[in-house]
């Protein structure tokens, strides 16, 4: 497998769907995993950019992936909105926010800790 740039994850309720880019934005993976088998993934990848949008649960998932190593980026959701290219669902949602965190101008939230 080739190494990746860019991992994003489209967070839901049981399942959530990767999406994976290399250094030139092209695909390198795109799975889907349940809650307990994520982390167990990337803390087999080389350390890169996790990128996700930001909601409820994205600062858990932050401080639990930003532990395993990896750079942790949230995005909010209305930035998010302008790069789905097609109907909505997981995948989809996954490779715009890929698209969203490439940009170079693209703002982020930091990632809150357990007391804020």
């Amino acid at each position: 497998m080739n190494h990746c740039k860019v991992i994003v994850i489209d967070t839901t309720k049981h399942s959530f769907a990767l999406h994976g880019t290399d250094a030139n934005g092209g695909t390198v993976f795109n799975k889907t995993l349940t809650r307990a088998k994520v982390l167990p993934f990337l803390s087999t990848q080389a350390p890169c950019t996790v990128a996700l949008e930001c909601c409820g649960g994205s600062h858990y998932w932050g401080r639990a992936i930003r532990a395993l190593g990896h750079n942790v980026k949230l995005i909010p959701a209305n930035y998010v909105k302008p790069f789905v290219k097609r109907q909505k669902n997981d995948a989809n949602d996954a490779a715009a926010v890929a698209e969203a965190a490439s940009r170079a101008s693209m703002r982020f939230v930091a990632v809150k800790t357990r007391d804020t």
